[in-house]
């Protein structure tokens, strides 16, 4: 995994060439288009794990089959967290699950895995830990399940409103400056939050991962500023959810009109919509059967006109 073939960690500050493998030239090492993350080229599509680790999620095989359709496809970010699983006793499930799908298809050097921590996990809820002390913690199990020497990406997964951000993002500092992680990201952060991880953080700051889609598209502003800071901008279920993905075209007509006469899905052309939005946005699909994830993974490809995207905006 890149966690351990990533170049050493920035300086905030410093300014690092963007990592390539040796003699290989942009696109060359997957067969999709690139865009860059930090120091790091990765697919413009990712894979988002969530689906494959909660709520009726496919088995082991199935779920494998999946992240391997992926990486056929040229994707080289897959992004998860510590707390998707089904509860306490399943916690880091799918930093497990996506180790184990990467050991098993022979070969990960050139993909990016990002994780998160600070949510916590009981049988029926959901919690938050922002608390420096238990990010640092949660870091060091995350490493421990995805190997390596140290995490590619390592992403505050959401605000905790009883511990200030600052001193939050303050142990993603440590984290960088001990060498656990390559790379920072924050998720699920307003304009002033990005604003106060970036004076903290510096270059070190590479990432921010929001909700965005067509359904939730407060997070326009996030996106901007995500641009002029140069930092990647990852929307997650930028198809709507999980419950709700199969029926984007229904719930959204222009997509569904404009998809029907490029005799693509609604949802490969949400994605293409996403990626014209700036070279900086990496969107992250979620799937749990190979074939959608191969249906995402072609939006890299598609371009759309103008009239196309103005409509799309407008829907």
């Amino acid at each position: 995994m890149r966690g351990a073939a990533t170049p050493g960690r920035r300086r905030a500050g410093a300014r690092s060439a963007r990592r390539r493998l040796p003699g290989v030239g942009p696109g060359q090492m997957t067969g999709m288009k690139q865009r860059t993350i930090g120091t790091v080229e990765v697919g413009a599509i990712g894979l988002g794990e969530m689906p494959l680790s909660v709520d009726d999620r496919p088995d082991e095989a199935r779920a494998h089959a999946v992240i391997h359709a992926a990486l056929d496809c040229g994707v080289t970010l897959i992004d998860t967290a510590d707390a998707y699983c089904l509860g306490a006793a399943d916690f880091g499930h799918g930093e497990t699950l996506v180790a184990g799908a990467l050991q098993a298809y022979g070969g990960s050097d050139d993909i990016l895995v990002a994780t998160k921590g600070g949510h916590t996990r009981t049988d029926h809820e959901w919690g938050r830990d922002g608390r420096p002390e238990y990010l640092k913690r949660a870091a060091q199990d995350s490493l421990r399940r995805l190997g390596g020497d140290a995490i590619g990406l390592y992403q505050f997964h959401r605000p905790d409103t009883k511990v200030p951000y600052e001193e939050s993002i303050g142990a993603l500092r440590e984290l960088l400056d001990a060498g656990t992680i390559r790379m920072a990201g924050i998720s699920n952060a307003d304009v002033a939050q990005i604003e106060i991880a970036h004076e903290i953080l510096g270059d070190d700051l590479v990432s921010v991962q929001n909700e965005f889609s067509p359904d939730f598209r407060s997070s326009e502003d996030e996106l901007r500023r995500c641009g002029e800071l140069g930092l990647a901008f990852l929307p997650w279920s930028p198809l709507g959810g999980m419950s709700a993905a199969g029926g984007l075209g229904e719930r959204h007509a222009a997509f569904a009109e404009i998809a029907e006469a490029h005799g693509i899905s609604p949802q490969r052309l949400c994605l293409a919509w996403m990626l014209a939005k700036g070279d900086h946005v990496v969107p992250i699909p979620g799937s749990s059967r190979p074939e959608t994830i191969r249906d995402s993974a072609a939006a890299a490809d598609l371009q759309l006109s103008p009239d196309d995207l103005a409509r799309l905006d407008a829907a």
